[in-house]
């Protein structure tokens, strides 16, 4: 793209331990638990940016709107009758303290979260079978998936005072491609294949054909001992808030193993063992932070 566009680039290295010192600034600047490091790398990365610059656009969204995950495509998503991301529900129940467990259903909880937003999805009487299932998962991936995705840019953007803009959002563009039926959208069978079509004569052929690259993941084991380090002193503190929320035994192996214990990540993200972690950590600090009343 440089040599092509003789565009000007500038690369920002981000020390990886920053991610795991960045995690209560995420959680402070989402007001809830976020992403884990999905949230820190983008709120480093954007405070970096803003030393050059106050605007910036994004691609933010055209995976949503293109059908650019692997969720579109996978059988084992499409026919699981639940948000395509989120698959893996059992092993979220089983972190729970199992008396809390007991009381707190999060397949039933998800299940009518899921029938309701398909409720509200409107349907065109020329949809093939297929055209109509992938709207589904076009419906709740621009409604669910998508809003997370826009709400992560903005708040870890406007945390460093950076303006976000994401042109792939255009309600004109949504709206439009939410009409056109599946085999356009994926043509040739392709992720986001009828936008690789659109910019064929734009851009090098391969970044055009190139496969897709999805958000890094942090397999750096600096970062998997740094949050490791911080989960184990919050499990051996037992006024720490999420102790008594949590089945320590299962805790304690996930982190034993370094993560390994913890074998089914959500689907399509970066959930696996270090992220788990970040995230149990990330909702201790809110709790400490934001003091809430739990009542079961």
């Amino acid at each position: 793209m440089k040599k092509t566009f003789n565009t000007k680039h500038h690369s920002i290295v981000i020390d990886t331990p920053e991610l795991a010192d960045c995690l209560k600034d995420a959680v402070i600047a989402r007001d809830t638990p976020g992403m884990a490091d999905v949230d820190s790398s983008l709120l480093l990365f954007c405070k970096h940016i803003k030393k050059d610059a106050t605007v910036v656009l994004s691609g933010e969204c055209s995976d949503e709107i293109f059908a650019g995950y692997p969720w579109f495509f996978r059988d084992d998503a499409l026919n699981s009758n639940t948000f395509p991301w989120s698959i893996a529900l059992e092993e979220r129940q089983n972190l729970l303290n199992k008396d809390i467990s007991k009381q707190v259903d999060l397949k039933e909880y998800i299940d009518y979260q899921y029938l309701h937003s398909l409720s509200q999805m409107n349907t065109l009487n020329s949809d093939n079978k297929e055209t109509a299932e992938k709207r589904k998962i076009s419906h709740l991936t621009m409604n669910w998936f998508m809003q997370t995705l826009l709400d992560r840019s903005d708040k870890m953007s406007m945390y460093n005072g950076l303006e976000l803009r994401v042109p792939f959002c255009d309600y004109r563009l949504v709206e439009y491609l939410w009409n056109i039926p599946w085999e356009m959208k994926a043509l040739n069978g392709r992720e986001k294949g009828l936008l690789r079509y659109v910019v064929k004569d734009l851009l090098p052929k391969e970044i055009v054909d190139r496969k897709k690259s999805p958000y890094p993941k942090t397999h750096n084991p600096n970062y998997l001992a740094k949050v490791k380090g911080i989960l184990s002193e919050i499990m051996k503190n037992d006024n720490a808030p999420i102790y008594s929320l949590l089945d320590k035994n299962y805790i304690t192996e996930i982190i034993n193993t370094d993560g390994k214990a913890f074998t089914r990540p959500w689907f399509g993200q970066l959930m696996t063992g270090p992220q788990l972690m970040a995230y149990l950590i990330q909702v201790n600090m809110w709790l400490e932070m934001y003091k809430p009343k739990i009542e079961i």
